[in-house]
């Protein structure tokens, strides 16, 4: 298939800590407010313009498929990237790169709820184009009580940095961010890989910007987290 998506949701994971929620129903289906949460991260990114969107999936990925269809009902055109076994993040976005578009991708899970307004990732979009070497953007988030340490330091200029300095805040990443497909293709698209790993990596290179949101956030991880949002 030709290259089409500027953006893609991440939506093969099993869902453990959802069980038995997700024994027999894929977790990207589970619902808030009557709308599964899969669907709710596919309007917004209609919103912003993002019209072309790769999904990955893997457990239960047919049900997926079937409940969301070619995305027309949404105004959208959805690409279906499917994996046997699951691989994790990374490895997940190296086996739809066939599917993603070169250059500037928005990337987001599936499993958050918030109210972060994607249309203003599209300049970030355009700064990740025109880089000089292949980059990253992340949306990060107040620290959350179950991750008290949070993940990275944002500092004051917008850089992202692994250690704590001056005029700095550790906070959480969103799992919401913008990707240069050059940082993938030299992930193996056949083994399951984490992706915070290489978020180490390009910090430490100094090719990862970010921004803080404070907005609602919240990551749909346990079944108390379905029922608080």
């Amino acid at each position: 298939m030709t290259a089409e998506a500027r953006a893609m949701i991440l939506a093969a994971g099993r869902g453990e800590r959802m069980r038995p929620l997700t024994d027999t129903m894929p977790k990207p289906l589970l619902e808030v407010g009557g709308k599964p949460l899969i669907v709710r991260q596919i309007e917004a990114l209609a919103r912003a313009g993002f019209d072309r969107i790769a999904i990955n999936v893997s457990w239960l990925g047919e049900a997926v498929k079937q409940a969301l269809g070619d995305g027309k009902q949404w105004g959208v055109s959805l690409y279906w990237s499917e994996e046997n076994p699951a691989l994790e993040t990374a490895g997940g976005i190296a086996r739809a790169l066939p599917l993603l578009k070169r250059g500037a991708v928005v990337i987001v899970s599936a499993d958050i709820y918030t109210e972060f307004d994607y249309r203003k990732l599209t300049p970030r979009v355009v700064e990740v184009d025109a880089a000089v070497r292949p980059c990253a953007h992340l949306v990060m988030v107040p620290n959350p009580p179950y991750h008290l340490d949070g993940d990275f330091v944002l500092g004051d200029d917008g850089t992202l940095s692994l250690d704590e300095h001056a005029g700095a805040a550790r906070l959480t990443f969103g799992n919401i961010g913008v990707y240069h497909t050059d940082l993938f293709t030299y992930i193996d698209p056949n083994v399951p890989q984490k992706l915070t790993p290489y978020y180490r990596q390009w910090i430490a290179q100094n090719i990862v910007s970010g921004e803080r949101y404070d907005g609602f956030w919240k990551n749909i991880g346990a079944p108390q987290d379905l029922a608080e949002v």
